[in-house]
């Protein structure tokens, strides 16, 4: 299952909201993967409830994950708690979105 998780990480790199160019995992969007013979669950979040792209994304993160979950089925569950911040991102997405330290 190691294997197979990430691979789904890598496939989950490919997506990204238009506006922002850092893509969900290294944004800190994706909260959990669960991985089950039949069954692959993403729990993920965004960063507004207003986020105008999220439809189209939640369908990129389940078409992406699909693609490399072989027979399992795909399941894509949004949540809103805990609440997404900017602690949630990587190093690698901070340094692309030009943020600092300072006041998070």
């Amino acid at each position: 299952m190691d294997a197979l998780r990430q691979t789904i990480i890598d496939a989950l790199k490919t997506v990204y909201d238009p506006e922002i160019p850092v893509n969900i995992w290294d944004m800190g969007l994706v909260y959990d993967i669960d991985i089950s013979d039949t069954l692959v669950v993403i729990k993920m979040t965004f960063t507004s409830p207003t986020c105008p792209m999220m439809e189209e994304i939640l369908m990129q993160v389940k078409d992406a994950v699909q693609a490399v979950a072989g027979t399992r089925s795909v399941q894509v569950d949004l949540v809103w708690e805990p609440a997404w911040d900017l602690s949630r991102m990587s190093d690698a997405a901070r340094l692309e979105l030009d943020l600092t330290n300072e006041g998070w």
